[in-house]
Parts: structure tokens; C-alpha cells; sequence
């Protein structure tokens, strides 16, 4: 399985467009007749704001339960672990298939409802 991360930011231009939405910790893709998927809260580390990065955080994806665990505090688009303080952006993950159809494969017809969502996810994150 490969997870991939959803940016809160992108989420909320898919919901405006009727594409796809998160709804009661799935994600609902519209164009696929409101086929779902399981996705957890989770960041995006962009960078160090101050302190040391002794956790490696940096260009990581953590959920919020793997946040919990190392004693973090998410505030919007920050998150502080003791004394470090970054810069994050919120959003979710998703797990999909790791043969799933890349967007360059976009001629091949998706085999389930998980390649269909890879398939989208990839195009439009891509």
C-alpha cells in the first residue's frame, strides 16, 4: 500500500467543485458515484521555525494519533514538539495500492475502486 497525503487545501477546491469531499473520516469521490475511502487527519512538515529538528520531522507525514505520541501540539499550520516549533500544512492520508495506474497510464481502464481513486488522486495531485 502507498499512502499519499491530501492537503486540506486541495480537499476544500475538490468539495467546492463537487469532486470529492471528507465526510465522517472517508472520502468520498463524487465522479465515481460517491465511492469512499478511509483517510485520517494528518501534516505535512515543511520546515524548522525554531529549535532542532531532533525527532526528523522534516518532510515527513505524521497522523494526528503519531503526533499524540511524540507529545506534539498542533496549532493551524504550526505544530510544537518540545521545544521545536514547525511549519506544517493540514490535511489527510489515504492508503491506495502500490501498482496503482499512474496519471502517464491514463489510457489504461483501472481494475477497482481503489485504482479509480489512485488514478484521480495521482491526476489531480500530480
Amino acid at each position: 500500500m502507498t499512502k499519499l497525503f491530501l492537503p486540506q487545501a486541495q480537499l476544500e477546491e475538490w468539495a467546492l467543485a463537487d469532486k470529492a469531499d471528507v465526510r465522517d473520516g472517508r472520502l468520498v469521490v463524487m465522479a465515481e458515484g460517491g465511492t469512499a475511502f478511509a483517510v485520517s487527519p494528518a501534516v505535512h512538515f515543511l520546515q524548522l521555525v525554531s529549535g532542532e529538528d531532533t525527532h526528523g520531522l522534516v518532510a515527513k507525514v505524521k497522523t494526528e494519533e503519531q503526533l499524540s505520541r511524540l507529545g506534539a501540539e498542533q496549532m493551524a499550520d504550526s505544530v510544537l514538539v518540545g521545544e521545536s516549533a514547525y511549519e506544517v500544512v493540514p490535511g489527510y492520508v489515504t492508503e491506495v495500492p502500490s501498482g496503482a495506474p499512474k496519471p502517464e497510464s491514463a489510457g489504461k481502464k483501472p481494475d477497482s475502486e481503489t485504482d479509480l481513486l489512485a488514478a484521480f488522486l495521482l491526476n489531480k495531485m500530480g
